[in-house]
């Protein structure tokens, strides 16, 4: 069912956001040799929606978003942004990817590139972006994500959260039409995870089309449209976060749920 967006809910969530579709995984198969990550996966993901992925260790969270820029390839099925057909390879792939910014759970920074070069580097290499053009637009996202005064520096000179918000400054500087985000608070110790959490959700309230695989419910309930809950390779509930973690459907769910409660 589409909600209206004059009928979309005004809990502490965001308006749920209907937009024309932007990300469509249709009968996605996803297999490891004999075992099967993934399994008939169908998911569409609204221009300037913000969805959650969660679900156990060994869910197929993170392989699901790696095969949405084509980090990993399927097995069989479908997945198309804004229209087009993810290509095997090659520059039309290049080309996709670019439009699709990804964050992980490492930072994958270039150690050996100053934070201003790091976050130009996509710009000018791919984009063609004129490097004076380039470097205005890295200071005003680094300032963005709150990191401005470390241009200069070194990955290796910042902190783990510090480095995370580069990242997404670097994600950003491609003018991306979806981000994703594989876990990305996973690596970083608990004092920094809000920091990132916190440039995240300002995303999330500008319109960033969005899906995020993590482990932090709080996030989930403050920024998502909606939740994806996966288990054993499948999609196995979708909810508003309102009807997910107050009235899950599925045994799966309400198991997860309750061992997160618990601790």
């Amino acid at each position: 069912m589409t909600i209206p967006e004059d009928a979309a809910p005004k809990t502490s969530n965001i308006s749920v956001r209907r937009g024309d579709p932007l990300v469509v995984v249709s009968d996605v198969q996803k297999h490891y040799g004999d075992f099967q990550a993934l399994k008939d996966i169908n998911l569409t993901v609204n221009r300037g929606e913000v969805v959650v992925v969660i679900g156990p260790s060994g869910s197929g969270k993170s392989t699901l978003c790696r095969t949405i820029n084509r980090l990993e390839t399927i097995t069989s099925g479908t997945i198309t942004i804004d229209g087009n057909e993810l290509p095997k390879e090659g520059k039309g792939l290049a080309q996709l990817r670019s439009d699709v910014g990804m964050v992980f759970q490492s930072f994958n920074l270039f150690s050996h590139l100053t934070i201003l070069d790091n976050v130009t580097l996509g710009p000018i290499k791919v984009r063609k972006m004129k490097k004076t053009d380039a470097e205005a637009q890295a200071r005003t996202l680094l300032e963005r994500v709150g990191v401005a005064q470390q241009a200069e520096k070194l990955p290796g000179q910042l902190s783990g959260g510090q480095q995370q918000r580069v990242a997404i400054a670097r994600a950003l500087a491609m003018n991306p039409k979806v981000m994703l985000f594989d876990e990305p608070t996973s690596a970083l110790d608990p004092e920094m995870i809000n920091e990132v959490l916190d440039v995240m959700v300002e995303l999330a309230q500008e319109g960033m089309t969005m899906i995020v695989v993590t482990h932090e419910m709080g996030f989930a309930r403050k920024a998502a449209d909606r939740v994806v809950f996966m288990a054993d390779g499948q999609i196995v509930e979708e909810a508003t976060p309102e009807e997910f973690f107050t009235h899950p459907t599925s045994d799966r769910a309400k198991d997860f749920l309750s061992k997160l409660l618990t601790h």
